[in-house]
């Protein structure tokens, strides 16, 4: 499953960030300060409601901060730099199905691409391209969407992120709702990814099987940022903050 188009990988900085949903109380996110190298895999957990996509929103301006900055690579997620920062950052949504709603899935992918300036013929070589990049083969390029399993949809999502070859891919519950073999799959996808990674996911074994980083984040606040096995050892504090290790770790990393 070798690739799709590659960008340059872009490095994430995330300084003093802090957000509140308007009308609500409690701030989702408490001065949030993060670095991610080029390259680099890293994965954000938490339990529900501890502001993992509220944090990912924000890579790209979907959300802009109450204070505190972002940068991706050299240039800060400011107005003035969005469209930029937009095809240097693929986010791939929870849902597939926010992403996929063109006839066939070669269109959905290819949607990305025009929408950057590549002319049709380019734009379907890079949809071919990354479709392969996920598994997904030229008799799937002309199926829809609502043909495909859970899985396939996943990579389907993904595969519309990597067409627009972006230096940084963020990924919201990558593996929500899969079975086991659906889970491996797409943890073997993003561990070849030569981009930047950043998964946010409440699921510790798939963190684990993506990320050589793991940063735990609860109430809105960064808890503790460690080399994954190293995290993965301190199951104390994984309790505290409402994650639970079960074993299926695939033996294959």
């Amino acid at each position: 499953m070798n690739g799709a188009g590659e960008a340059r990988p872009w490095g994430i900085e995330i300084a003093s960030l802090t957000y509140s949903y308007p009308g609500t109380a409690q701030p989702a996110l408490r001065g949030i300060t993060l670095t991610v190298e080029p390259g680099e895999h890293v994965a954000i957990v938490g339990p529900n409601g501890a502001g993992k996509s509220t944090l990912l929103l924000h890579l790209n301006g979907i959300l802009e901060p109450d204070s505190g900055e972002i940068r991706i690579g050299d240039r800060p997620v400011a107005p003035p730099h969005l469209p930029e920062i937009r095809s240097r950052v693929g986010l791939v949504f929870q849902d597939p199905d926010d992403q996929l709603f063109m006839p066939t899935l070669l269109e959905d992918v290819a949607f990305g691409p025009l929408c950057q300036g590549a002319s049709r013929e380019e734009a379907q070589v890079r949809a071919r391209r990354a479709l392969e990049s996920v598994g997904l083969d030229s008799v799937d390029a002309g199926r829809a969407a609502h043909h495909l399993s859970g899985g396939e949809k996943r990579r389907a999502a993904l595969a519309t992120v990597l067409s627009m070859e972006p230096g940084v891919l963020a990924l919201d519950e990558p593996s929500a709702a899969l079975d086991g073999r659906g889970r491996r799959t797409i943890a073997q996808i993003l561990r070849g990814r030569p981009q930047t990674v950043l998964v946010v996911t409440h699921d510790v074994e798939f963190a684990a099987a993506v990320s050589t980083r793991m940063v735990l984040v609860d109430e809105g606040r960064l808890i503790a940022d460690r080399p994954t096995p190293e995290l993965l050892q301190d199951s104390d504090l994984l309790r505290a903050h409402g994650l639970e290790l079960a074993h299926w770790l695939h033996d294959d990393r």
